[in-house]
């Protein structure tokens, strides 16, 4: 029987139990939220009129509101979840993904890339490399872009029907349409307007809903030093509560990772390439009111993402110490068992009553409707600007492009809801996000990096090293799932696990890239100087705010956020 007819039929005949009914102020609250984000989208479609209004949100927004849907959009509920079981199996090690993964790569974009990316007036990271290298760079990267974006908005859709599932036993299907359709009206009326404003709500609402779990935990637990000792009792052979001290070999700890993967291949290429490349993430960037607003999105967002292990990582440790059973991989659970991914709703289960988790269960909807949103508006996006209107329809008229968006929406939550059933064949939701950022964003980054900073690179190198980068990506992870034995040489090490992996061959991957680049840009002819300008370093005049006060400068708040991270690095070494 096929794959997706396996997964239907399970999710047909499943009979899951309900752990919590629902209050009436916990309806209540949960009505109220999908009312107020219909109302939003009903309201703002006066305002997305035209092509830059729904695709970039008539570029009004401000720094801060710019900022917190730039962090919001990358809050869903793959955050939530994903990363709640990535603590539960990883440990501590999992907060590398919100601190070396966040202040470097999120400075580095606001300070040095999102000049070029808003003063060349681009719609998409893939228009940017049209102007830089051409058509074909242009159509890889759109294409690749838009699949990697349905099949991470498949994981929003998974991961709210284990809320579901788990909490309150609902209908898996009915949890997952409600849902999507909801983002597919508010979104589609009002585009990326309707997206940026939700996303500022569910930002507050994910924190409000998110922080009972680990306030209530780590009450029960007795603070930071009871969580350790009550950890170290339940696991006893590796240590789940620091950053860098185990990581002097593969084997000292849970993620079977040395510290030159956590360094150069997330610290150096896979969050470089989320953050910088990621057009999910910089779109909302991209809509701010002037350069300053859009340098400074970033940066007050890298603030936030610094916190967020509070209401993420810290849930998943509070559960190693708590919870009275043990969880296990997604593809080893067996009936009466419960997996990695159902880390967030079993603590939330475990601390809410009624009213408290209305709250909970709308801050998980809100994740989940904050992530979807956008992915499906940046689908839309680069599917209608980089791929229908250079290669379909090219001399259409504004209001076309724009009903063209209004249908992609809908058809992105459409095809997002096929994807949702691949998240089952990986051991959690994490595996699965690196597995797509290491095929997709760690080779495009390469590709953009060498593109703003190296005049020489050609356009036929641009292509050919992104279609090497990624293939080879996809080579290394089919290798490895064919023959285990190529952990040992992709990974470094026959001990290191899933994650480990998925590090390491992200850095290869990017290194092919860059070193295919440089080789044939090296025997190709490139472009001259006057079509470089306003792309590359060197051919592009940057505004200077040397004439504002330090405190309005976006490079004073860039170094408050390196003394932040480093104090942190400290504190849990």
């Amino acid at each position: 029987m096929p794959l997706f007819h396996l997964a239907v039929g399970s999710m047909l005949f499943a009979t899951p139990s309900r752990m919590i009914s629902l209050s009436l102020p916990d309806l209540l609250i949960i009505i109220f939220y999908f009312v107020m984000v219909l109302g939003i989208g009903l309201y703002l479609r006066r305002y997305a009129n035209t092509s830059k209004d729904f695709f970039l949100a008539g570029r009004e927004m401000s720094a801060w509101v710019a900022g917190l849907s730039f962090l919001s959009a990358n809050m869903g509920a793959l955050e939530l979840m994903g990363w709640a079981a990535a603590a539960y199996q990883y440990g501590l090690l999992a907060a590398h993904f919100y601190w070396i993964a966040a202040f470097p790569s999120m400075v580095f974009l606001g300070l040095v890339m999102m000049p070029f990316y808003y003063i060349s007036k681009t719609h998409s990271v893939p228009g940017y490399l049209q102007l830089r290298y051409g058509e074909s760079t242009r159509a890889l990267s759109g294409i690749s872009f838009a699949l990697m974006t349905i099949l991470m908005s498949g994981i929003n859709m998974y991961a709210m029907a284990l809320v579901m599932k788990v909490v309150l036993g609902w209908n898996i299907h009915f949890s997952i349409w409600i849902s999507s359709l909801t983002v597919a009206v508010y979104v589609s009326l009002g585009g990326l307007f309707s997206a940026i404003f939700n996303e500022v709500l569910q930002f507050f609402l994910i924190w409000l809903g998110a922080l009972i779990i680990p306030i209530l935990g780590m009450l029960e637990v007795g603070g930071w030093s009871g969580l350790i000792v009550k950890i170290h009792k339940r696991v006893q052979s590796n240590d789940y509560v620091h950053l860098w001290s185990t990581l002097g070999s593969f084997s000292g700890n849970p993620m079977g990772v040395h510290w030159t993967g956590i360094l150069f291949g997330l610290g150096g290429v896979i969050a470089f390439g989320y953050w910088t490349t990621d057009f999910l993430v910089v779109q909302r960037a991209m809509a701010a009111r002037d350069l300053r607003s859009a340098t400074m999105a970033p940066i007050i967002a890298s603030y936030f993402k610094m916190m967020m292990p509070l209401i993420v990582i810290l849930p998943g440790l509070l559960a190693i110490a708590v919870l009275p059973f043990k969880l296990v991989p997604e593809t080893a659970v067996q009936p009466g068992q419960y997996s990695y991914n159902e880390v967030l709703p079993l603590m939330l289960a475990r601390y809410c009553g009624p009213g408290l988790l209305g709250l909970g269960v709308t801050a998980l909807i809100a994740g989940f409707m904050s992530g979807m949103a956008g992915n499906v508006s940046a689908f839309a996006t680069v599917w209608t600007y980089d791929i229908y209107q250079p290669y379909i329809r090219k001399f259409e008229t504004d209001a076309h492009y724009v009903r063209v968006g209004r249908w992609c929406t809908i058809l992105g939550v459409i095809l997002s809801i096929a994807t949702a059933y691949f998240v089952t064949q990986f051991k959690s939701i994490m595996d699965y996000m690196q597995a797509l950022v290491s095929f997709f964003i760690a080779p495009l980054f390469g590709t953009v990096l060498l593109g703003m900073f190296w005049k020489r690179a050609t356009p036929k190198a641009g292509f050919w090293g992104l279609l090497a980068g990624t293939l080879s990506s996809i080579a290394m992870y089919a290798l490895v799932k064919a023959n285990p034995s190529y952990l040992s040489i992709i990974a470094l090490s026959p001990n290191a696990k899933d994650m480990a992996e998925n590090l390491y061959r992200a850095l290869w991957s990017w290194i092919i890239c860059v070193l295919v680049t440089i080789v044939i840009s090296l025997f190709t002819t490139r472009k001259p100087p006057d079509e470089l300008k306003g792309l590359v370093y060197g051919y592009t005049e940057i505004p200077s705010d040397r004439g504002l006060p330090l405190y309005k400068r976006p490079i004073f708040w860039g170094a408050g956020v390196a003394v932040f991270f480093a104090l942190l690095q400290w504190v849990f070494w």
